[in-house]
């Protein structure tokens, strides 16, 4: 049934060729079974070592997905409600103020745990807005402290201070992409009474077998780190910038970033995605209810919210849950299915799911800024276009 998988080989050599990437690895799942598993090239090109099932790899916004799955444990048993105001768990974001080129003035109504999840909270990122250029203040001081040797703030404390700057528009008035999924990380922790680390291994990552993802990298399994790289004008290049306040890895960070901060393997996301596959089970493991994965899965965007979804990978697109939901594959570019749902990181790393076919791809590189690219697309309709 899967034979034309093999033009993902055609097409991944023809990426190593071009030097567009250096390495990576895919998989392909359908019916809760992995059908198709595949290397290719280096995780360090410098020392020769290839691309294989150990490697590490910096998951960025793909941490986004685990913090949604986990903000859902916490909404099926009752202990959060989506209308719920985020003052309630953190009180620094009490009386918002909204800060555009218009100035400074009251938002219109509070922060709910719903606008966290469907990024429309109007908390930026650090940014060239008037409230993201106030937002990369709070986050430089945090990045200082960790590269200059000080105390970074702990994910709580560090989502404390993000509330004492404007919002970039009134909650609900908009999509933008921001820092509601670190904030959310701070409400699971308020909520559960455990690290952010803590709680996703009790719940996630040791009843689903996922024994190589978390927040830093044992000293015995830092080998297995496979190397970033960068387009430049001379080439392909290590990338060696420190984004989003993520460390090395090394050691547990104090700021554990519920929108970036967790490393993993293809495999041991592939538990992940074949739980959510499984409509939240997976080898006889249940983490969420059916009916939960459906929510998670579903766009969460009013029309008004979804005129704002101006990036070109979000054509065709809805969102909700950190996760973009397709809407028209025509217009995406995808031969896949309306409701295929996933996410992207900003090194590469990509997965998506279609429950009405039971298939899921994911496509792990370390190359910056190629999270949604034509060529992830092309690999996705190689796999598609197998369905017989």
């Amino acid at each position: 049934m899967f034979e034309n998988l093999k033009y993902i080989n055609t097409l991944m050599n023809e990426a190593l060729e071009k030097d567009s990437i250096a390495g990576g690895s895919v998989a392909v799942i359908h019916k809760g079974e992995t059908v198709y598993l595949e290397h290719f090239g280096y995780a360090d090109r410098a020392s020769g070592k290839k691309m294989s099932g150990d490697n590490l790899f910096r998951l960025f916004s793909l941490t986004k997905p685990i913090t949604a799955a986990a903000a859902m444990l916490l909404l099926e048993r009752g202990k959060i409600e989506l209308r719920y105001p985020l003052k309630w768990f953190l009180p620094t974001f009490d009386n918002m103020q909204v800060l555009d080129e218009n100035g400074l003035r009251p938002a219109d109504r509070d922060i709910t745990l719903g606008d966290l999840l469907t990024m429309t909270s109007g908390i930026s990122y650090p940014g060239g807005t008037p409230s993201g250029m106030k937002m990369g203040e709070v986050w430089g001081r945090q990045s200082d402290a960790y590269e200059k040797g000080g105390k970074p703030l702990s994910t709580r404390d560090f989502v404390l201070e993000m509330g004492n700057v404007p919002l970039a528009f009134t909650p609900g008035a908009k999509w933008e992409y921001g820092a509601s999924a670190d904030v959310m990380g701070a409400v699971i922790e308020t909520v559960s009474g455990m690290k952010l680390s803590e709680f996703l291994k009790k719940e996630i990552f040791e009843p689903l077998g996922m024994n190589d993802t978390g927040f830093y990298i044992p000293e015995e399994k830092y080998h297995r780190l496979a190397t970033p790289y960068v387009q430049t004008p001379e080439g392909n290049a290590v990338y060696t910038n420190h984004d989003l306040c993520i460390t090395d890895y090394k050691a547990p960070p104090a700021f554990e970033s519920g929108g970036a901060g967790l490393v993993s393997t293809i495999e041991d996301y592939s538990k992940f995605v074949k739980m959510l596959l499984g409509r939240g089970s997976a080898n006889g493991v249940r983490i969420l209810g059916r009916k939960t994965v459906e929510l998670m899965a579903s766009d969460c965007l009013t029309d008004t919210q979804r005129a704002s979804l101006e990036w070109d990978s979000m054509l065709g697109q809805g969102y909700g849950n950190f996760m973009r939901v397709l809407k028209s594959p025509a217009a995406a570019g995808f031969n896949g299915s309306a409701g295929e749902y996933g996410w992207d990181g900003m090194l590469g790393c990509y997965f998506c799911i279609d429950p009405k076919e039971e298939l899921a791809f994911l496509y792990f590189v370390q190359q910056a800024y190629t999270g949604c690219t034509d060529f992830t697309r092309r690999l996705q309709n190689v796999v598609w276009g197998a369905l017989e």
